[in-house]
């Protein structure tokens, strides 16, 4: 079984459960969302509403307490976390060791088996003040980025989104130990 996170980048949410989707074809999965994405109401949709599909292509609960997420190491193992899509704001608290979501709880505690853990970036501030996080996460061998390119170079200079197409490749080449094609396209 693999853990499939969810942060709170919304725009990218119906492109993350398309990938969600496929993925149940070919493991099972113990869905996770972020607090925020667990309760919040946006343009994009209702809480309520997500929550309720992404139980269903799971049939699964979805974690969404630090509490819930703290025994996805040891006590209940996943083979590899997703975390699709991955907010900067997350990223830089994996990449610093700080635990204080679902999320970041699940990575914590998935990273000390050294299992595979695969990020699909979303990320406004990706290339300034996030660059250095992508950096020292490349460092640690089990974590996987999916490539990722610029969305808008023109009105978001500093934005990466990962190609969410890509995901199940990197996957598949994570749990090989090998991290698919160059991050960046």
């Amino acid at each position: 079984m693999i853990g499939f996170a969810m942060c709170g980048s919304y725009c990218t949410h119906k492109k993350a459960i398309e990938e969600l989707e496929k993925l149940t074809k070919i493991t099972d999965i113990q869905p996770i969302m972020s607090e925020n994405v667990f309760s919040t109401n946006t343009y994009f949709g209702s809480a309520d509403d997500l929550k309720e599909k992404v139980s269903a292509i799971c049939g699964r609960h979805i974690i969404h307490t630090i509490v819930d997420s703290e025994p996805l190491g040891p006590k209940t193992p996943l083979d590899a976390l997703i975390i699709c899509p991955c907010t900067g704001n997350t990223l830089a608290k994996i990449a610093l060791g700080i635990t204080d979501t679902s999320v970041t709880m699940a990575a914590k505690a998935h990273l000390r088996s050294n299992r595979p853990l695969i990020i699909a970036l979303a990320s406004n501030d990706a290339l300034s003040a996030n660059l250095k996080n992508i950096g020292a996460l490349l460092t640690r061998k089990c974590v996987y980025f999916v490539p990722m390119r610029q969305d808008d170079p023109e009105k978001k200079p500093h934005s990466l989104v990962a190609d969410f197409s890509l995901l199940i490749p990197t996957y598949e080449a994570a749990m090989n130990g090998e991290q698919y094609q160059k991050i960046f396209v």
